[in-house]
Parts: structure tokens; C-alpha cells; sequence
């Protein structure tokens, strides 16, 4: 094999820093929802998510972000995009169907619930994220 071109290997740089950069920024999302403030959250987590618009993990934050705020809309988006990304997520299923539901649109919400439920059946109490 052949060296790289120059500018190849520039763009493997600017893609780690690219990739750091989002990083840091869903690690700082994550951590004002753990600190419970929701908003703050939102704005780290909308710039990781322009960077990575397929990641599951920073769609799930900014929808749990948009639901704790009441921004019910938003949160709908989220997860029902991390439905399509990944249609077995129980957890996806689950906060789709309560975003619905906090829209009036219960029986639209009822059969991401139930599948939500049937995916990962929970058998203890647990805590949910969406609180």
C-alpha cells in the first residue's frame, strides 16, 4: 500500500477533532440532565446532533431534553426518529408513545407503548428516564 495523499490525511484530522468536538458536546448535554437542567441540555445536544444527525445515543438525550421541558413536539421528532434508526428500541417505543400521549394523540400513542412494553417487559420498579 501507498502513503496517503496530504489532504486525505488532513481530513482524518479535522474529522478526530470533528468527532471530539461532538463528543464533548453530548458529555456536556449529558451531564445538565443529570443535573436537571433540561434546557441547558438542549443546546449542546442540538449542535452534537447537526454533527451526528444518526446517533442514537444524542437523539435519545435531546428527546429526554425536549420532554422535561414539555416541549412535546420536539421530543416526538426525537424519538420517532430513533424508531427508525433503530425499530427493536424498547425505550424509543416507550418515549414515543408518552410524548404522544402528552400531545392528546393517545390512541396513536397506544401501540408504541404496548411494543415498547412487549420489547423489554420490566419486572421491578425502575426509574424512568423521562421523569
Amino acid at each position: 500500500m501507498g502513503a496517503l495523499p496530504r489532504a486525505r490525511l488532513a481530513s482524518f484530522g479535522a474529522n478526530r477533532e470533528l468527532m471530539t468536538e461532538t463528543y464533548e458536546l453530548f458529555q456536556l448535554g449529558r451531564s445538565h440532565l443529570r443535573s436537571g437542567r433540561p434546557a441547558q441540555a438542549t443546546v449542546s445536544l442540538e449542535k452534537a446532533k447537526r454533527a451526528e444527525p444518526r446517533s442514537r445515543s444524542i437523539r435519545e438525550a435531546l428527546g429526554i431534553a425536549y420532554f422535561r421541558i414539555g416541549r412535546w413536539e420536539e421530543a416526538e421528532a426525537e424519538f420517532r426518529a430513533l424508531v427508525e434508526l433503530s425499530p427493536d428500541d424498547d425505550f424509543a417505543h416507550y418515549a414515543l408513545g408518552r410524548a404522544l400521549v402528552n400531545q392528546g394523540r393517545r390512541k396513536e400513542a397506544i401501540p408504541h407503548i404496548k411494543l415498547g412494553r412487549a420489547l423489554r417487559p420490566r419486572t421491578g420498579p425502575g426509574g424512568d428516564p423521562l421523569a
